[in-house]
């Protein structure tokens, strides 16, 4: 009756470990989405304040070139002012011009002053009209320059459209590409599940139904007294015709999975949790590390391809049985074989 409880409880299924590997490649697939989307909204961001700045500028120099026009223009009122000024100014001196030539016709005394103050009067309004003409010349030049910013703004306006066009292009080009991505994980995680459960499957029947030897999940798991001596990392001769069979199963995978699916068999040690002592580790940590990486090594002599394979120790850190007896130690001694991604 012991024997028999033994064995129902070596045969518990744990589902968990498979759990967490599908949750991590999730959160892996979330995270490469989030980055993507998150690096586009930066550039996106970056360039979209870069032209506002360049608006903001454009406006304060149309600001400052409306001032400019609006001295102008005063200063072309002004003169022309000054202009009106001159000319009843001229007309008085053509009324007085008239008046002093009847005068010099009565009388030739004083002719030489009256010709004087037409003079002048004709000379300060030839001045005027030349401030006047560089003034109107200014304001024409101020004009021009008003309608190329005007003409500039446009253009930066068309480009900022043309980019917040651009922009929504481009999130819907990262919203279908994250589309298609979570199509093709799931598609490749499918496909993977498909060969680890054919793989094991034809692992059951090539090993058999031997003690020691057991499917846990979605992990192959051999007993570390199968593949080792007591307190060893070098394999026994049981345990390299156990691994011949793994190596024949594993090179016949290789040539059926497609190139494309990013697939590794991770070989994975672990001890119990009882203190090693021997001078050759210092520690479970050395002991389950040294027991991977020599199925690894063991595998690759029989030509499986070292790509495809990943050793790791976890010492005594990974109980699959909590319990403090002979029993417990003995399933937590084991050497453990998952088919999983990249």
């Amino acid at each position: 009756m012991a024997f028999a409880r033994a064995r129902r409880t070596q045969r518990t299924i744990d589902y968990w470990p498979g759990f967490v590997d599908a949750l991590s490649t999730m959160l892996l697939v979330i995270i490469f989405l989030l980055s993507v989307f998150m690096m586009a909204q930066f550039f996106l961001a970056r360039e979209v304040t870069g032209k506002d700045t360049a608006l903001t500028k454009l406006n304060h120099q149309i600001e400052e070139l409306t001032s400019l026009l609006a001295l102008e223009r005063a200063g072309k009122a002004e003169a022309e002012s000054n202009v009106a000024s001159l000319s009843a100014t001229l007309d008085t001196a053509q009324k007085d011009k008239s008046k002093l030539q009847s005068l010099i016709d009565a009388n030739g005394a004083g002719s030489a002053a009256a010709d004087a103050r037409v003079t002048a009067a004709q000379q300060q309004i030839d001045a005027e009209k030349q401030v006047s003409a560089r003034a109107l010349a200014q304001v024409e030049i101020l004009n021009q320059q008003i309608s190329a910013l005007r003409r500039q703004l446009a253009a930066l306006e068309d480009a900022l459209s043309a980019s917040e066009s651009r922009d929504r292009e481009s999130q819907a080009k990262i919203a279908d590409l994250g589309s298609r991505l979570n199509v093709a994980l799931a598609q490749k995680v499918q496909e993977l599940s498909r060969y680890r459960s054919d793989f094991f499957g034809r692992l059951r029947e090539i090993l058999g139904d031997r003690p020691g030897v057991r499917v846990v999940g979605d992990r192959f798991v051999f007993q570390s007294e199968v593949l080792f001596d007591t307190g060893q990392a070098a394999l026994n001769p049981a345990g390299k015709t156990e691994l011949d069979k793994l190596a024949s199963a594993l090179t016949e995978l290789e040539r059926e999975i497609p190139p494309e699916i990013p697939w590794v068999m991770r070989v994975d040690g672990h001890t119990d949790k009882r203190p090693i002592q021997s001078a050759q580790f210092h520690s479970n940590w050395e002991l389950s590390s040294a027991r991977a990486i020599a199925v690894v090594q063991y595998l690759i002599s029989k030509g499986v391809s070292p790509q495809r394979l990943v050793a790791a120790g976890f010492g005594e850190f990974q109980p699959i049985d909590q319990a403090d007896n002979e029993d417990a130690y003995r399933r937590n001694r084991r050497i453990e074989l998952k088919l999983t991604e990249k």
